[in-house]
This record gives structure tokens, sequence and C-alpha cells, in this order.
């Protein structure tokens, strides 16, 4: 199994100056990469301080200055907000200028709130038909001279200016939840990218039965692989990683309030949510975290990816947003490189 780091700007409070934050960020990828990970993920998304990531391949191209060997992927690009012409240009831009390093991964999107702003009435119905009509499309365009009739994009033939490095293209991800979106994805020879979230084994197992499923149904002609996406800590001692189930139970508490879109919004931040509402929520707790997530001293980190490694998974993604200091991010980074992937090469 190979391992990557997950990583946005990630912002709670307005205190937090967004350049100490991206040069945060950017000393966690150049760590990743110094410690032999494969890959670094970032994603896209608009008009919220919560994950501040209005375009990847800007983030992207930059960490290619400032790295030698991971790869560089997005996780991912919303499909509907991108115009398949546009996306395969710039996608190839992209790997023209990090040599060659560039996965593209693509999803239908989650957040009402970004819909609501970048396409009004888009449903995630329709939202996953557009990624359906746009893969099969950057795909051609990267091959040259094609025109596209559909339901969502008309254009005549054209041809993705530039063409990327990689031949025949770079590796196309696709993030997938249900056995249609897995089917989609090995019909079309790309991978999968699956996010269980905060919930245990009983998801991180449908998930992968679902990319094994869909393969038996539908023999790919190239081998394809599936990644996790998870949060995770590599703690000191107990007392360490209960502090980190507490912060990512935090964590959580945000992410399901931004989900929900009912919070009053003022300069890109939810309203605070108070201790009261946090204590309230039982569907995110501290004890769910730390049950359910990849934190833990060394050993235990170690136990549960080998699991994840038994099920079939070839990639797990140490998703690093989490609302914890930078120091203490960076010290869990670093435990995880030492400790834990030596126990997999």
């Amino acid at each position: 199994m190979q391992f990557s780091l997950f990583i946005h700007m990630e912002r709670i409070s307005p205190e937090e100056s967004q350049e100490k934050l991206y040069q945060e960020m950017i000393e966690l990828c150049k760590i990743a990469d110094q410690g032999g990970m494969h890959a670094i993920w970032t994603g896209e998304h608009h008009g919220m301080n919560f994950t501040i990531a209005p375009n990847p391949f800007i983030n992207l191209v930059d960490i290619a200055r400032q790295t030698k060997n991971v790869r560089l992927g997005t996780g991912t690009i919303v499909a509907p907000f991108n115009h398949p012409i546009r996306l395969a240009g710039e996608a190839a831009m992209t790997d023209l200028i990090t040599d060659g390093r560039l996965d593209l991964g693509i999803a239908r999107g989650a957040y009402s709130f970004e819909y609501e702003r970048l396409s009004p009435g888009l449903t995630p119905w329709e939202a996953g038909q557009r990624m359906r009509e746009l893969i099969p499309a950057v795909k051609a365009l990267w091959k040259g001279d094609y025109e596209h009739k559909g339901e969502f994009w008309s254009f005549p033939s054209t041809t993705s200016a530039p063409l990327p490095k990689q031949r025949p293209h770079p590796p196309i991800w696709v993030a997938a939840r249900d056995p249609n979106s897995h089917e989609f994805a090995v019909k079309n020879e790309c991978n999968v990218q699956v996010t269980p979230l905060h919930q245990g084994e009983e998801e991180i197992a449908r998930l992968v039965t679902c990319f094994k499923e869909a393969k038996e149904k539908f023999p790919p002609k190239v081998p394809l692989k599936i990644m996790m996406l998870q949060h995770g800590y590599v703690a000191d001692n107990e007392e360490d990683a209960q502090l980190a189930a507490i912060e990512l139970n935090r964590f959580y508490q945000y992410f399901g309030a931004w989900f929900k879109n009912e919070r009053p919004i003022k300069q890109g931040l939810i309203e605070p949510l108070t201790e009261e509402e946090i204590e309230r929520n039982s569907y995110y707790t501290p004890e769910i975290m730390r049950k359910n997530l990849a934190i833990g001293p060394a050993n235990e980190v170690i136990e549960k990816l080998k699991k994840y490694e038994r099920m079939g998974y070839d990639e797990f993604s140490l998703w690093i947003d989490s609302g914890m200091p930078f120091e203490r991010k960076k010290a869990s980074l670093e435990r995880f490189i030492t400790q834990v992937m030596p126990a997999f090469a």
C-alpha cells in the first residue's frame, strides 16, 4: 500500500493569517516529499474560508517547484464547475509544468453552499450527470479533433491546448460512493477515491467491495487502483491520542455544519459553534473519532492500516486538515513517516 498526504489551507478563525497558513501547508508538503510519500492531493472549493482551495492547479504547480518526487493530485476537481475544454487545457498545462507528475481526481461536488453560488439550482444528481459527461469529453480532447454534442456542453471539433506530457493522459480518479459511481469509474478506466469520513470499518469495507464488484462486472483493460482518504493522527501516547480525537471531533462538527448549510456566514466563515452545540451533537463524538479514524500510537495505526491493505486498498491518503495547531500536525506527519510507513516497506 502506498501513502499520500491530503491537504488544504484550513481556516477556523479570521485571526489566522492566510499567508501563514499557506506557508505551513507548503512546509507539510515538503516533509511529505522528503519523507518518501507517494503523492500530495489538494482539492477545489469556493467561498469557504474553512477550506481554502479555489484552484488546485495553482497550488500543485507551486508545490511542484518545491518538491522533487511526489505525484501531485487534484482531490478533487468539481465537475459541474468546469468546462471540458478549459479543464483539459488546464490539467494538461499543469502536467507539462510539473514534468508529468499530475493525477487528475474529479468529483460531482458535495457542498450545497457552492452549488448555490456557482451553479444555482444544481442538484447532486445533475452534478453527477455532468461528471459523467465531462470525463469522457476531457479524455477525447486529449486525443484531439473532438466534437461534442452533449446534454450540458456542445462545441465544434477541438483539440486540447496544450496536450499533457503523460501519454495517453494523466491518471484519472473518480470520487465514488455508490455502486453506480464505481461502475462508471471502472467502465471509463478511472481509478477510484473513497472517503468514509468518520464512519467505521463497515463503511470502509462497503466502499472497497463496491470497487471490487464493479471490476468483476466490467473487467478493466488496464490495472485500476482504489485510494482511501481518511483523517489520522500518530500519537506519542494515549493522552495525545485522546486530544487528537477531541480536536478532530471539533473539525467534523464544523464540517457537518458547512455541509448542512444552515448557519449564518460572515467573511467566508460560519457562525462559531458553541460548546453546548458540540456536546449535544451525538453524530460526532471524540469516542467515535478515536474508534473509527486512524488515531493512536504508531503500532495501533499500523494495525489499522494493515487491515485496510488486506481489504484491498492500494493507497492510504492521510487527511491532515484538522483544526489542530500546525506543530501538532507536523509532529504527527513526521511520526507517520518515520514510525508507520517503514512497516509497509
